[in-house]
Protein backbone atom coordinates (compact mmCIF):
# COMPACT_ATOMS: atom_id res chain seq x y z
CA UNK A 1 0.00 0.00 0.00
CA UNK A 2 1.40 3.25 -0.25
CA UNK A 3 1.68 5.95 1.28
CA UNK A 4 -1.08 8.31 -0.01
CA UNK A 5 -3.38 5.37 0.41
CA UNK A 6 -4.12 5.52 3.70
CA UNK A 7 -4.39 9.64 3.63
CA UNK A 8 -7.02 9.21 0.91
CA UNK A 9 -9.18 6.98 3.01
CA UNK A 10 -9.11 9.51 6.00
CA UNK A 11 -9.97 12.59 3.57
CA UNK A 12 -12.98 10.18 1.78
CA UNK A 13 -14.50 9.60 5.02
CA UNK A 14 -14.20 12.84 6.02
CA UNK A 15 -15.45 14.29 3.17
CA UNK A 16 -18.86 12.16 2.99
CA UNK A 17 -18.56 12.88 6.90
CA UNK A 18 -19.05 16.53 6.05
CA UNK A 19 -21.68 15.41 3.31
CA UNK A 20 -24.03 14.42 6.06
CA UNK A 21 -24.10 17.61 8.11
CA UNK A 22 -24.49 19.65 5.10
CA UNK A 23 -27.45 17.05 3.20
CA UNK A 24 -30.26 18.76 2.13
CA UNK A 25 -33.21 17.08 4.57
CA UNK A 26 -34.49 14.74 2.20
CA UNK A 27 -31.10 13.21 1.42
CA UNK A 28 -30.16 13.39 4.86
CA UNK A 29 -30.65 9.79 6.12
CA UNK A 30 -29.10 8.71 2.98
CA UNK A 31 -26.07 10.60 3.58
CA UNK A 32 -25.48 9.28 7.18
CA UNK A 33 -25.60 6.00 5.76
CA UNK A 34 -23.18 6.48 3.52
CA UNK A 35 -20.61 7.97 5.96
CA UNK A 36 -21.95 5.99 9.07
CA UNK A 37 -21.82 1.83 10.32
CA UNK A 38 -25.92 0.78 11.06
CA UNK A 39 -24.52 1.22 15.13
CA UNK A 40 -22.07 4.02 14.71
CA UNK A 41 -21.96 6.57 17.06
CA UNK A 42 -21.30 10.40 17.87
CA UNK A 43 -19.90 11.74 20.82
CA UNK A 44 -19.44 15.68 21.72
CA UNK A 45 -19.88 17.49 24.94
CA UNK A 46 -23.75 18.04 24.21
CA UNK A 47 -24.95 14.42 22.62
CA UNK A 48 -24.25 11.17 22.43
CA UNK A 49 -26.38 9.33 20.13
CA UNK A 50 -26.02 6.20 18.82
CA UNK A 51 -27.66 4.47 15.02
CA UNK A 52 -28.71 6.22 11.61
CA UNK A 53 -31.81 7.46 12.94
CA UNK A 54 -30.34 9.67 16.06
CA UNK A 55 -27.58 11.13 13.98
CA UNK A 56 -29.75 12.08 11.08
CA UNK A 57 -32.04 13.92 13.94
CA UNK A 58 -28.92 15.59 16.03
CA UNK A 59 -27.95 17.00 12.48
CA UNK A 60 -31.32 18.26 12.02
CA UNK A 61 -31.62 19.88 15.11
CA UNK A 62 -28.14 21.56 14.54
CA UNK A 63 -29.75 22.94 11.12
CA UNK A 64 -32.62 23.97 13.20
CA UNK A 65 -30.48 25.69 15.56
CA UNK A 66 -28.51 27.28 12.75
CA UNK A 67 -30.31 27.92 10.10
CA UNK A 68 -28.31 28.69 6.61
CA UNK A 69 -25.08 28.05 8.19
CA UNK A 70 -22.68 24.89 7.04
CA UNK A 71 -20.44 22.71 8.38
CA UNK A 72 -16.57 23.17 6.92
CA UNK A 73 -13.54 21.29 7.04
CA UNK A 74 -10.85 24.09 8.69
CA UNK A 75 -7.21 22.64 7.66
CA UNK A 76 -6.10 19.46 6.92
CA UNK A 77 -7.32 15.91 7.81
CA UNK A 78 -4.54 13.81 9.48
CA UNK A 79 -5.05 9.98 10.16
CA UNK A 80 -3.27 6.99 10.57
CA UNK A 81 -4.79 3.01 10.66
CA UNK A 82 -8.68 3.34 11.51
CA UNK A 83 -8.50 7.38 13.27
CA UNK A 84 -8.43 10.51 11.66
CA UNK A 85 -8.75 13.89 12.75
CA UNK A 86 -9.61 17.53 11.92
CA UNK A 87 -10.78 20.72 12.96
CA UNK A 88 -14.02 22.44 11.32
CA UNK A 89 -16.49 25.19 11.45
CA UNK A 90 -19.94 26.29 11.53
CA UNK A 91 -20.07 29.01 8.73
CA UNK A 92 -22.94 31.80 7.98
CA UNK A 93 -23.60 31.58 4.20
CA UNK A 94 -24.74 34.87 4.61
CA UNK A 95 -21.86 36.57 6.05
CA UNK A 96 -19.39 33.86 6.45
CA UNK A 97 -18.76 34.23 10.24
CA UNK A 98 -18.15 31.36 11.90
CA UNK A 99 -19.72 31.39 15.40
CA UNK A 100 -18.80 27.79 16.22
CA UNK A 101 -15.69 25.64 15.43
CA UNK A 102 -14.30 22.51 16.97
CA UNK A 103 -11.95 19.20 16.76
CA UNK A 104 -13.32 15.59 15.81
CA UNK A 105 -11.70 12.33 15.95
CA UNK A 106 -13.59 9.91 13.70
CA UNK A 107 -13.10 5.89 14.14
CA UNK A 108 -13.71 3.80 10.52
CA UNK A 109 -14.41 0.07 10.18
CA UNK A 110 -12.97 -1.81 7.14
CA UNK A 111 -15.33 -0.47 4.47
CA UNK A 112 -13.89 3.05 5.69
CA UNK A 113 -17.75 4.32 7.03
CA UNK A 114 -17.43 5.84 10.46
CA UNK A 115 -17.95 4.02 13.31
CA UNK A 116 -17.29 6.61 16.32
CA UNK A 117 -16.91 10.55 16.29
CA UNK A 118 -15.43 11.98 19.12
CA UNK A 119 -16.44 15.60 18.75
CA UNK A 120 -14.36 18.74 20.61
CA UNK A 121 -16.30 21.95 20.79
CA UNK A 122 -13.08 25.29 20.58
CA UNK A 123 -15.38 27.83 20.06
CA UNK A 124 -19.51 28.20 20.53
CA UNK A 125 -21.62 31.32 20.91
CA UNK A 126 -22.42 32.80 24.13
CA UNK A 127 -25.59 32.31 25.88
CA UNK A 128 -28.04 34.52 25.43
Amino acid sequence: MSASAPARRHEDAVARYFEAWNAAPEARAEAVAAAWTNDGGYTDPLADVRGHEQIAALIAAAHEQFPGFVFRLSGAVDGHHDTARFSWELVSEADGSAPVAGFDVVRLDDEDRISAVFGFLDRVPAAA
